[in-house]
C-alpha cells in the first residue's frame, strides 16, 4: 500500500519540469560529503578561516561514505527525481537505523548490572557487553563505506540492518555469556554497514546542497539523541519487562525497516549520476582491505582483553602480558602493512596522519565517548548495586548529562567566528572542571552538590569537543578523503571508549579487590577510576594546547564544477 502511494507520487513528480542545470550540475560524487563550490579558483583553506553555514552543518555528521571521487572513465547520466514523501520517509528510516545502532549500546548502560547478574559475569567480564560491539564496529567501519561504494549501498544497508535484528533476537534468548559476547561482536560488524550506506544514499537522494546539508545534520543529531534516550528507554524496559526486551525491540524495529527499505530504496542504477567502469568480483574484493581490518580487530581485542584480565591477575602474569605485547606489535604491524598497499586499497592511507593537525584531532576524538561511557556506567552501576535504586530512578539521575549534549549540538556555527582550536580547548577545560568533581561524589547526599554540576559542566564540554573536533578534521583535509576522515573519526570515538573504559574497569576492580569484602560497596575504586578519566582529559587538554597549530594552511584547487583536483591532476598540468 505504502509503496503504491510513493510510486504514484514519484511518477507524478517525474513528469514535472527537470531540475535546473545549476542545481543538477552541483551533484557530486556520493563518496564525498563536502558541499560543492561553484568558483574556479585556488583557495587557501585554514583551520582559522570561517566556513559557510552549510559547510559547518554538514561537517558535524556522524559518519561518511568512502573517500573515492568519481572514476575518471565514468560518464555522466541523468538521475531520476524522487518524490519528497519518498525521500523524507527514507531519511526517517536512515535516522532510525542510526538510532538503533547507538541504542544497542546506550540502552545497556542501565541494563548491564542485571545482564551481568543473570549471565554470571564478573565485573571485568561485563565490560565486553559494550566493548565487543565497539571494537568490531570501529574496525569494520574502515571498510564498510567502501563496500557501499563498490557493491551496492541499498543492499549493504538492508543486509546490515536485517542481520543486526536477527542477531539481537539471539542476544535476547541466549543463556551463556560467551555466546552473548560472540553475538554482540558479530552485531557490531553488521552495524558498521548501516551508517556509511545510509550516508551514501542520503547524498544521492538529496543532491541539492542546502537540502543535503540539513538531511546530514538531522542524521548526525540522531546519534546524540540515541545516547541519552537509550539510557532511559533501556531502564524502563529492564524495570517494567526484562533486559531481553531491549534486544527484542531492536529486532522488531530493524526487521520492519529492512523489509520496507527493500521496496522504498531506489536501485543502484536508478540513483547513478555516472556510468561506472565494470569490475570483476576479484577486482572489487581487492579494493577491500580485509587483511588490514582483521589485523587491527585482533590487536584491539587482545588489548582490551589484557586490560580486563589485569584486574583479575597480576600484571606480570603471562596471561596478561602476552596479549598486551602481541596487541602492541599487531598495531605497529597494521600501520606498516598499510604502507605496502596502494592508497586506494588501504583502510587508512598513511599520508592521512601527516595532514595538518590530523593526529592531534584523532587523539582528541577518542575522548568524548570514553568520557560519557565511563561516567554513565560507573554511576548507573553504583546507584543500582549499592543504593539499590531502580533502573529508572538511576537513569533519570544521569539524564541531565544527556540533555545538555542536545543543547550543545547546534554550536557548529561558532567556527564562523572562532578558531576550532579555542572551542575544543574551551570544551576540554569544561570537561576538566566537571570531571574533577566526580572522585569526591561518593554517597547519597552528593548528587546535587557534585554529581549534577559535574554532569552539566563536563558533558557540555565533551559535546563541544565532539562537534568541533569533527568539523576541524573535515576542514583540515581535502574532500576526496572525506570517507577516510569520517570513518577514522567514528573509529576513534569507539576505540577510545572501548579501550578507555576497559582501563577504568580494571583500575576500579583492582582497588575493590585490595579492599576486601567491603571494597565493592566503598567508593574508593570508582574514585580512582575517575582520577584516571581526569588524567586523560588533562592529557588531551595539554595536547591541544601544544600540538594543535591553528595557522596551518593547505592549498586546495577547485575546478569549475566544485570538485577539488587531486595531486595527480595538478601535476599533469
Amino acid at each position: 500500500m505504502i509503496t503504491d502511494i510513493v510510486q504514484a507520487v514519484d511518477e507524478k513528480q517525474s513528469c514535472s519540469p527537470p531540475v535546473s542545470p545549476k542545481s543538477s550540475d552541483r551533484d557530486f560524487s556520493a563518496t564525498s560529503t563536502r558541499l560543492p563550490m561553484d568558483l574556479s579558483e585556488t583557495k587557501k583553506v585554514d583551520e582559522n578561516l570561517q566556513p559557510t553555514g552549510e559547510e559547518t552543518q554538514e561537517a558535524t555528521l556522524e559518519a561518511v561514505p568512502s573517500e573515492e571521487l568519481e572514476p575518471r572513465d565514468s560518464k555522466r547520466v541523468k538521475a531520476r527525481a524522487f518524490s519528497t514523501l519518498r525521500r523524507y520517509l527514507l531519511l526517517l528510516f536512515f535516522c532510525l537505523a542510526q538510532f538503533l545502532d547507538i541504542f544497542n549500546l546506550s540502552a545497556l548502560y542501565s541494563a548491564n548490572p542485571t545482564i551481568a547478574a543473570d549471565l554470571n559475569m564478573t565485573g571485568s567480564e561485563s565490560v565486553w557487553t559494550i566493548s565487543a560491539v565497539q571494537l568490531t564496529f570501529a574496525s569494520f567501519l574502515l571498510i564498510s563505506g567502501r563496500i557501499s561504494d563498490i557493491y551496492n549501498a541499498k543492499w549493504a544497508f538492508i543486509v546490515g540492518l536485517a542481520c543486526l535484528g536477527l542477531l539481537d533476537l539471539g542476544m535476547g534468548r541466549v543463556k551463556n555469556k560467551i555466546g552473548f559476547f560472540v553475538l554482540r561482536a558479530i552485531g557490531g560488524i553488521f552495524s558498521s554497514l548501516t551508517i556509511p550506506s545510509a550516508m551514501h544514499l542520503i547524498v544521492k537522494l538529496f543532491p541539492e546542497p542546502s537540502e543535503q546539508s540539513k538531511a546530514i545534520a538531522v542524521f548526525g543529531a540522531t546519534g546524540a539523541v540515541a545516547t541519552s534516550l537509550g539510557v532511559v528507554i533501556g531502564a524502563v524496559l529492564v524495570q517494567k519487562a526484562s533486559w531481553h526486551w531491549i534486544f527484542y525491540l531492536v529486532t522488531i524495529a530493524a526487521i520492519a525497516i529492512a523489509i520496507a527499505s527493500i521496496f522504498l530504496i531506489p536501485s543502484k542504477k536508478t540513483l547513478q549520476t555516472r556510468e561506472e567502469p565494470k569490475r570483476t568480483n576479484a577486482e572489487k574484493l581487492k579494493q577491500l582491505d580485509i587483511a588490514g581490518v582483521a589485523i587491527l580487530t585482533t590487536a584491539l581485542v587482545l588489548l582490551v582483553y589484557s586490560l580486563t584480565q589485569g584486574a583479575n591477575k597480576k600484571w606480570a602474569d603471562g596471561g596478561v602480558l602476552a596479549p598486551l605485547i602481541i596487541s602492541i606489535f599487531l598495531i605497529a604491524g597494521f600501520l606498516y602493512y598499510e604502507t605496502l598497499l596502494p592508497e586506494d586499497m588501504v583502510s587508512v592511507p598513511p599520508s592521512t596522519w601527516f595532514l595538518p593537525n590530523f593526529s592531534v584531532l584523532f587523539g582528541t576524538a577518542m575522548l568524548p565517548y570514553f568520557w560519557w561511557t565511563t561516567v554513565f556506567i560507573v554511576y548507573l552501576q553504583y546507584w543500582q548495586q549499592i543504593f539499590l535504586w531502580s533502573p529508572i530512578n538511576a537513569a533519570v539521575h544521569v539524564l541531565p548529562a544527556g540533555i545538555v549534549t542536545i543543547l550543545m549540538a547546534p554550536t557548529g556555527p561558532l567556527q564562523n567566528k572562532i578558531s576550532p582550536k579555542w572551542i575544543i580547548l574551551f570544551g576540554e577545560v569544561f570537561a576538566f572542571i566537571g570531571t574533577i568533581l566526580f572522585p569526591f561524589s561518593g554517597g547519597k547526599n552528593h548528587y546535587w552538590s557534585r554529581v549534577f554540576p559535574g554532569f552539566v559542566i563536563g558533558s557540555s564540554g565533551m559535546m563541544l569537543v565532539f562537534v568541533h573536533s569533527n568539523i576541524a578534521m573535515f576542514r583540515t583535509t581535502p574532500s576526496k578523503m572525506a570517507g577516510v576522515v569520517g570513518a577514522l573519526f567514528n573509529s576513534a570515538l569507539q576505540i577510545g571508549s572501548a579501550v578507555g573504559f576497559a582501563a577504568v574497569t580494571s583500575i576500579s576492580t583492582s582497588i575493590e579487590k585490595k579492599d576486601g569484602p567491603d571494597g565493592v560497596a566503598d567508593f574508593r575504586g570508582r574514585a580512582d577510576a575517575f582520577w584516571f578519566l581526569f588524567a586523560m582529559v588533562s592529557v588531551a587538554t595539554i595536547g591541544c594546547v601544544v600540538f594543535y597549530k591553528p595557522d596551518r594552511i593547505a592549498e586546495v584547487e577547485v575546478s569549475e564544477k566544485g570538485i577539488e583536483k587531486s595531486d595527480e591532476e595538478k601535476a599533469s598540468k
